[in-house]
């Protein structure tokens, strides 16, 4: 095989494996969600690592559940987010570090010991067709990924890149990501409908803990704990943001997510920051997390904040 037909081989898959970029943008008009990297601020880092332009496609993997790569050609890697137990020829690597694999080597993913979510970084970004001006998988559009049919990754796909084997960059202190630990707080911008929650139901949603539930994917997170009621009785659907919280008839919220329709016609208390969505990407089921509202200005600065980390 020509280098440009090797790379990396899937000998075992996990529970799910995703060709992730930054996502669709300037299309939900026709319906098309956004898509993209659930934690983006991990897969920027990830990107960073090896110099790639940091929408560049990488691979996030979710679990871990046993992802067995071989590697068949030399090159630098790089991996953040979360602590998978990832092992190259049963060596642990460490997230937020780029590292060198050589043929013949495994690289395999296992089981959460911090975070949900990780992120695999390739020289130049992984090469995938690109739908809508993205290469992100969505399964509901059946759009992106390596065969374009937005599934994640199976037994013997291959993955490529185009770039070369750049040189080291680390992370200095301070830089990165920290997963997130029981009791974080996630920002919130109040918005949309919250004037027609009950002055108790406001109180609750930023004073008392929730619980992220099992039922949570790229589309969006249930969070459970007290109900909150809403004087609302019928909505016109409108469009949901990123990170939009919406309370249906039961009281517990769904925060939205990267997969999330475009259109959405329950009540919101508002919407979480980016960052936000991105630590909440990261809590496995039975995390507890506080919302914390946040003002428009007070949120604007904090990503702005979070956008110079990357500027040399």
């Amino acid at each position: 095989m020509s280098q440009a037909t090797t790379g990396i081989v899937v000998k075992q898959t996990g529970p799910l494996a995703l060709v992730q970029d930054a996502g669709r943008f300037g299309i939900r008009h026709l319906g098309v969600t956004q898509g993209g990297a659930a934690d983006w601020i991990s897969f920027r880092w990830a990107n960073w690592l090896l110099g790639n332009p940091l929408d560049s496609a990488a691979l996030e993997i979710v679990m871990g559940g046993g992802l067995t790569l071989e590697v068949e050609r030399a090159t630098r890697l790089a991996l953040a987010g979360a602590d998978l137990a990832a092992t190259l020829d049963d060596v642990p690597l460490t997230p937020g570090t780029s590292f060198s694999v050589r043929a013949g080597q495994r690289l395999v993913f296992r089981q959460p010991l911090a975070g949900l979510r990780a992120y695999l970084a390739f020289p130049g970004g992984l090469d995938a067709p690109q739908v809508l001006g993205s290469r992100a998988c969505t399964a509901r559009e059946r759009l992106g990924g390596l065969h374009d049919d937005g599934q994640p990754l199976i037994a013997d796909d291959r993955l490529t890149w185009p770039g070369e084997a750049p040189a080291e960059r680390r992370l200095t202190k301070g830089q990165g990501t920290r997963m997130p630990e029981s009791g974080c707080r996630l920002s919130l911008v109040p918005g949309a409908q919250v004037a027609h929650f009950s002055g108790v139901s406001l109180y609750r949603a930023f004073n008392l803990p929730w619980q992220v539930d099992n039922r949570a994917d790229r589309m969006g997170v249930r969070l459970t704990g007290p109900a909150l009621r809403c004087s609302l009785r019928g909505m016109v659907s409108e469009g949901i943001p990123l990170g939009a919280v919406q309370v249906p008839a039961d009281g517990q919220p769904i925060v939205l997510l990267n997969d999330r329709q475009t259109i959405g016609g329950y009540p919101r208390l508002g919407a979480l920051t980016p960052s936000a969505c991105a630590a909440l990407a990261q809590c496995l089921p039975g995390t507890e997390v506080r919302l914390a509202p946040q003002s428009p200005g007070q949120a604007q600065e904090a990503h702005l904040r979070q956008l110079a980390a990357w500027q040399d």
